[in-house]
């Protein structure tokens, strides 16, 4: 009896340590050093210094509804336009990787902000949701703009990877109030993204540690699994959405964004990069991409009422 109730004990101490070591890969997934990203957006040179410091710009503090501070930069090159883009970027980054992004939309006569999610960056937040809180961060974004610029402001929605699903997850559960998304690699639904990476690094069917996973992400993150799953709620959306995806990526497979744009209904265009791998689209398709945000912006903008004109 002594030695069954042994085993049982090292089981559940075993069983435990693993849930706990999940979840801490989950919650507090290592962050990119901010040095690493700007040097290396440097070297790229998808950022000029000088021009990004000529630039008018604010740096503000947003209030989240979870009680921390969102760190945000308002850039403001058009001071007569109320047409803006917010960029929402991918886990383990900060606003520094949406600046290349911010430029291709800045060229097309678009103000814009910028800002770090929870846990990055300059913002406040414990953990990293991976779209869960940070849609709602993403509403106190949107609440400082329209708060700033007005009801009638037309405002566009960039994100990448965890900032792409966090515009999905905004857009499809919280409100559509953007007047378009665009969204590149990201993820149709968190477990199937954790249960490929489970398998892709512990060689083991990823599905058994889900319900592990889920214990301790809601114990200690405070909330389920299955309520970060953009394909359950992209069906609702109504604006225009543009997805992205480049078809070598091995991290977030592009299956799950042309699943995303299989069940968005309509007003909706397609974009599969031939080169590079995760949340390199941009990066190794230039070209292409901005023709792609040009011929979706010529659709979905001249096409409707919008301050374009």
């Amino acid at each position: 009896m002594k030695k069954a109730l042994s085993i049982l004990g090292g089981t559940a101490l075993l069983t435990a340590g693993l849930g706990f070591y999940i979840s801490q890969r989950i919650l507090y997934i290592m962050k990119k050093d901010e040095n690493l990203i700007l040097d290396r957006e440097l070297k790229a040179k998808r950022i000029d210094p000088t021009l990004y410091e000529d630039l008018p710009k604010q740096e503000v503090w947003i209030n989240s509804p979870f009680g921390y501070l969102i760190k945000a930069i308002v850039i403001r090159p058009y001071p007569e336009h109320k047409r803006f883009m917010i960029f929402s970027h991918g886990v383990t980054e900060n606003k520094t990787n949406s600046i290349k992004y911010m430029n291709i939309f800045l060229k097309r006569g678009f103000n814009a902000i910028i800002y770090d999610h929870r846990r990055h960056g300059e913002s406040e937040g414990k953990t990293t949701s991976y779209g869960f809180y940070e849609k709602d961060d993403l509403k106190a974004v949107v609440n400082y703009l329209v708060s700033t610029e007005g009801e009638d402001v037309y405002f566009g929605i960039h994100g990448e990877s965890m900032g792409a699903a966090t515009t999905l997850l905004y857009a499809g559960m919280v409100e559509d109030r953007a007047d378009f998304y665009i969204v590149d690699c990201p993820f149709s639904d968190f477990r199937e993204q954790l249960a490929y990476l489970f398998s892709k690094e512990m060689k083991l069917p990823g599905k058994w540690f889900l319900p592990l996973a889920d214990l301790f992400v809601r114990l200690r993150g405070g909330y389920p699994l299955k309520m970060v799953s953009p394909i359950s709620v992209v069906d609702r959306i109504q604006k225009p959405v543009l997805f992205i995806h480049s078809e070598k990526d091995d991290y977030i497979l592009p299956e799950m964004t042309k699943a995303l744009y299989a069940r968005k209904k309509d007003r909706k265009m397609f974009f599969m990069a031939s080169n590079g791998g995760h949340a390199q689209s941009f990066n190794e398709n230039m070209e292409e991409y901005e023709q792609v945000i040009d011929e979706f912006l010529s659709t979905y903008m001249l096409n409707e009422t919008s301050p374009i004109l």
